[in-house]
């Protein structure tokens, strides 16, 4: 196990619960990344859902508003709730009570709409799905710290790559069946059962992850940080990111990198419609895009507990400017297997190391603090990277987006590889400084 991370007398108390549980929560966690991913290829939001909204409307800006959705859902919502999960001694309660009805029953309630609505009232269809995916969206944001922070409290440091790697992994493994199956069912049964039964799934494995994650040993612990009044708390974030400046360049990289992913969601549209393909074709893409996904959760998450999350979100953005520029240059739809494989390793990177590197920069008490706001700050740019992304598109095409965002990913990587220390290798990080902070 790792070297100690609460020294006092009640911190190693702790400490020896999570070593005795280490195993148990490593394996229930990896079970609920792994349902969940497996869910997530039957309604995947970087091609399934664009593709059903497709169907319902001509909009690109609507259709770009699907990645905005869920992104800046995940991501807003974080900060506003820090101040309530820092006082919280165990945080399993926050995420499994709440979480259900947040996060989990949404997509109960969008298969249900796509089987009511989307033949006979398309408008109605792509209101109920809107109105279903921005609650799934901020539900998840909403027990998104409480869920990292009980991640970080049961799983040591040197271990939390490989969690969700591995847990990713298999996750994306199982849903290279299950992108294949989602071909075969939007390929074999007429609009709009195909989506109806592909949402169905997902809500189905999506439950069954809930159910892994409500295993979870987390022992008590807590926070020996002062409290704050909600007025207080306000007026200590900006000092945090004025004292530490090396996690305020690493939040100015990650709003580059935002930014960058803005053509992501265009994509399976884009080669639908250059090249006239059928539905049953995104479905294929999902599965590509998932075998990419699979084969960088492995790799990102070893490389990032031996090297450190900073090196695995470099390669990331490099990778995502690739991917936009094959996408401009692509002469046939062969190419864009490319696309989609390398989309899938972006994805898998960034997810993994964007949630545990901001981990490494605080202290535990602070932990929370610096989760939220490195996810709130990029997420207010991912709020409308997609929007953006859309009035590109229709003022100066596809192609114009997807070079825009390249340019976007090569600005991530130079502050990142620059101005961004690996928090592993400082010797006294800023954010130690900050506990002697009134």
């Amino acid at each position: 196990m790792d070297e100690m991370e609460y020294p006092d007398a009640e911190g190693a108390a702790f400490q020896a619960e999570v070593e005795r549980h280490f195993r148990w929560n490593f394996v229930v966690n990896v079970l609920d990344g792994a349902f969940f991913w497996l869910g997530l290829s039957f309604a995947a939001p970087s091609t399934i859902l664009p593709l059903y909204v497709s169907h319902l409307t001509d909009s690109r800006i609507l259709i770009g508003l699907v990645a905005a959705i869920v992104g800046s859902g995940w991501y807003l919502p974080q900060l506003l709730t820090v101040h309530y999960v820092e006082r919280l001694p165990v945080k399993k309660t926050l995420v499994i009570n709440v979480g259900f009805f947040t996060e989990r029953l949404p997509f109960v309630l969008m298969a249900v709409s796509v089987f009511l609505f989307a033949g006979r009232a398309p408008t109605v269809a792509l209101w109920a799905f809107f109105i279903t995916l921005v609650w799934r969206a901020v539900g998840a944001g909403v027990v998104a710290i409480a869920w990292q922070d009980m991640v970080a409290k049961v799983i040591p440091v040197h271990y939390r790559g490989r969690l969700l790697g591995i847990a990713n992994f298999l996750g994306t493994a199982l849903g290279l069946v299950g992108s294949s199956l989602a071909a075969a069912i939007l390929d074999r049964y007429p609009f709009p059962i195909n989506f109806g039964f592909c949402m169905s799934l997902t809500a189905l494995f999506i439950l069954a992850s809930w159910v892994a994650l409500s295993l979870t040993r987390e022992p008590p612990l807590k926070s020996q940080k002062p409290t704050l009044s909600l007025r207080e708390y306000g007026r200590y974030l900006p000092i945090v990111l004025r004292k530490d400046r090396n996690f305020a360049a690493y939040l100015a990289t990650r709003i580059m990198a935002v930014l960058g992913h803005m053509g992501i969601g265009f994509v399976t549209v884009y080669a639908v419609q250059r090249w006239h393909l059928t539905d049953s074709q995104a479905g294929l893409y999902t599965a590509v895009f998932l075998g990419g996904q699979a084969v960088a959760n492995l790799l990102a998450g070893a490389l990032a507990d031996r090297y450190g999350h900073k090196l695995v979100l470099e390669i990331s953005v490099c990778l995502s400017a690739l991917s936009m520029l094959i996408a401009v240059m692509a002469p046939s739809p062969i190419w864009m297997y490319t696309v989609f494989a390398t989309i899938g390793a972006v994805v898998a990177a960034d997810l993994l190391s964007s949630i545990m590197l901001p981990m490494e920069f605080a202290s535990v008490e602070e932990r929370p603090t610096y989760m939220g706001l490195a996810n709130t700050v990029p997420g207010l740019f991912s709020a409308i990277a997609p929007l953006i992304g859309g009035w590109i598109a229709s003022c100066g095409g596809y192609g114009t987006l997807f070079l825009a965002a390249t340019v976007l990913s090569a600005l991530s990587w130079v502050i990142l590889h620059w101005l961004v220390q690996e928090p592993r290798n400082a010797t006294l990080g800023d954010a130690e400084r900050l506990r002697d902070m009134p």
